[in-house]
């Protein structure tokens, strides 16, 4: 029954995107019912499963089985993505949106995706899921395809990803020259080289993923898509799996030299940049955007200093908060018809209770105490503390950036609205002007998840934990540690609060995200360009060329083929059918005067015989006596001669 269900928490919501979308809009009354039924039993098995330990495989390629089982890593993540999906789908069912069977059929394809790499038990499931996974989020984000610019932003991700993505299939390449099997348990074991192959490979496809640096950009651009899309891709789904994919493979990194202080230094640094990068923007969906990069960055760094627990429950309580504030966005968005931070002053003053629940989320990522990312923050900075003191300093530096970031969007949207406020908004699209209770409903539940879910670093509820995921014996924080870290976030929202209305200096060189887009084109996009520009020169010069001149050759040996044809055999070949007609016409002839004529006389002599032979014909019978008589005369006198 077990494996039934976990095979269900799969199947379930990808039979049922897929189904949604070939039908199209023939589906678009119940699509909706059926996405909402659908996530809401795929969230409840998943819960049911988590509490087993079911596992199974189905034959693919010797060596190489699909396979998925729950473990203590995939028991504690696995229920979140399927409840943070639910969330996301009801509120985009009372948002409303364009072809919604198009877009809970692609949400739910994509959430299916997820589940198979939560539970992936080797290479090749888990790049299925990858594959999948990438596929759809290219789809979401050019969700509005008739929009050339959102269009292009979808390819700009799933271009930048699909870059880091190649590492897996180097990985699973290098697991089978290097020993191993394809079972992500078994990859420590590579002969070496092999086995720093296999690690370089799932860290670079993991930090593509995770838009760690120096893969960070894509997010930028995916923040065109809808902000459904923005909340389940950049908390609980794709973002976060890169992250989680790290921490899958820890074991690996720690048997390498070289992979768990690399992976360790990009999260913090990633953390510390992108965190400036959030502090420059004055768009808040680019300012979340960022932030996720940089939060995700300490779920990359728990991953390198293996802190296994410390990481998955910053995962989970990161991808509550984030879930909130992108759905928040996003109603403000549909509401004001901008999501710029000046037209947004004020816009926590209007919808109070909205308010309130994005301030949650932007406390919870300042690092406010008692909120949950406070101490959950704290519990893998204490692991870093052990690993390397520079690293801690710049995790806290992190940390710090966190609150600034936090503080200034939460100053902003509780800021007083004047005519220059209210002159900003419908800039991106017309807005409605309300946010409707259905769309409260998921932001009251996900508030409660990033207020409370810091219980995970309380004892009573983290030694279980990290002995379900073989991680006893761990760092804690301190007394000190913790009150020193709510003391530094309460400074820098305070400061972000002064340093405003003093017009708060903005680092100029992060505003474009360090120019990494840039960056990219410069050392990816151009030389690309100038490579496929010689090949194609290379291609019109000589291979072109010489292809013209070879096919000048057939076509000049073609006519010559042609002339000896018409002059020769079609000649030939005339001459032998008029040569053969004329022997006909002679046949026919001699057949007409000379066959044919012997047997019409040889037939004419016959039919005389035959008038003879009837004339005796009487019916008289002493002729008949008298023939008889004659007959036997000559008989007898031919007899006599002969003797």
């Amino acid at each position: 029954m077990s494996v039934l269900a976990l095979a269900l928490v799969v199947l379930l919501p990808a039979v049922s995107g897929i189904l949604l979308c070939v039908v199209g809009p023939r589906a678009r009354t119940v699509a909706i019912p059926v996405s909402l039924t659908t996530a809401t039993v795929t969230a409840a098995l998943a819960v049911v499963v988590a509490n087993t330990r079911s596992a199974f495989e189905i034959p693919f390629v010797a060596g190489a089985p699909l396979g998925l089982a729950i473990d203590g890593l995939s028991a504690f993540v696995l229920p979140v993505v399927a409840i943070a999906t639910l969330l996301v789908l009801i509120f985009a069912a009372a948002e409303g949106t364009e072809s919604p069977e198009r877009f809970h059929g692609l949400m739910l394809i994509f959430a299916a995706a997820v589940a198979v790499t939560v539970t992936a038990t080797t290479l090749t499931t888990l790049l299925f899921a990858w594959e999948i996974m990438g596929a759809m989020s290219w789809a979401l984000i050019g969700f509005q395809w008739r929009d050339d610019r959102r269009v292009q932003a979808g390819l700009v991700a799933f271009t930048m990803t699909r870059a880091g993505d190649l590492g897996l299939y180097l990985a699973a390449g290098a697991a089978l020259i290097g020993g191993a099997s394809l079972e992500l348990a078994d990859l420590p074991a590579a002969s070496s080289p092999w086995r720093d192959i296999i690690a370089a490979g799932i860290i670079a496809a993991a930090l593509g993923k995770a838009a760690q640096l120096p893969f960070s950009s894509w997010l930028s651009r995916a923040m065109e898509g809808p902000s459904s899309v923005s909340a389940l891709l950049h908390s609980a789904a794709m973002v976060a799996m890169g992250g989680y994919l790290l921490l899958r493979v820890a074991p690996l990194l720690e048997v390498t030299s070289w992979a768990s202080t690399t992976v360790a230094w990009i999260g913090a640094l990633t953390a510390l940049l992108l965190g400036a990068v959030a502090v420059a923007q004055r768009d808040l969906k680019q300012l979340l955007a960022a932030s996720t990069a940089a939060q995700l960055g300490f779920v990359v760094l728990a991953a390198g200093v293996g802190s296994i627990a410390g990481g998955a429950s910053y995962l989970v309580a990161h991808a509550s908060t984030k879930a909130l504030l992108f759905l928040v966005a996003g109603a403000w968005l549909a509401a004001l018809g901008t999501k710029q931070l000046f037209a947004l002053r004020g816009a926590a003053r209007r919808w109070p209770l909205v308010g309130v629940l994005f301030s949650v989320g932007l406390l919870s990522l300042a690092g406010i105490a008692p909120l949950s990312l406070w101490a959950l923050k704290d519990e893998l900075l204490a692991v870093t503390l052990q690993m390397s003191p520079v690293l801690y300093i710049v995790g806290l530096a992190a940390a710090a950036l966190s609150a600034i970031y936090s503080g200034k969007a939460l100053v902003i949207v509780w800021g007083r609205a004047d005519e220059t406020t209210e002159a900003g908004y419908d800039d991106e699209q017309l807005g409605t002007r309300r946010i409707g209770r259905g769309e409260r409903i998921p932001l009251i539940v996900l508030a409660t998840g990033a207020a409370l879910l810091g219980i995970l670093a309380l004892p009573p509820v983290s030694e279980p934990l990290k002995a379900m995921l073989g991680e006893e014996g761990t760092a804690t924080p301190s007394v000190i540690e913790l009150a020193g870290s709510a003391v530094l976030a309460l400074t820098m929202l305070a400061l972000v609060a002064i340093g405003l209305r003093r017009r708060l200096p903005q680092p100029a060189w992060a505003v474009n995200w360090l120019g990494l887009e840039k960056a990219v084109h410069v050392v990816v996009v151009r030389p690309t360009l100038v490579l496929s520009g010689a090949l194609a020169r290379f291609d019109d010069g000589i291979l072109d060329r010489g292809l013209h001149r070879t096919a000048r050759a057939a076509v000049s040996g073609s006519r010559r083929l042609g002339l000896f044809d018409d002059a020769g055999l079609d000649a030939a070949v005339d001459a032998t059918a008029r040569a053969s007609i004329l022997a006909g016409l002679r046949a026919a002839r001699a057949d007409d005067r000379g066959i044919d004529g012997a047997v019409a006389g040889l037939a004419r002599h016959i039919r005389r015989l035959g008038s003879l032979a009837r004339r005796p014909q009487t019916g008289k019978i002493h002729q008949y006596y008298a023939q008889i008589a004659i007959t036997l005369a000559a008989v007898f006198i031919l007899t006599l001669l002969i003797r």
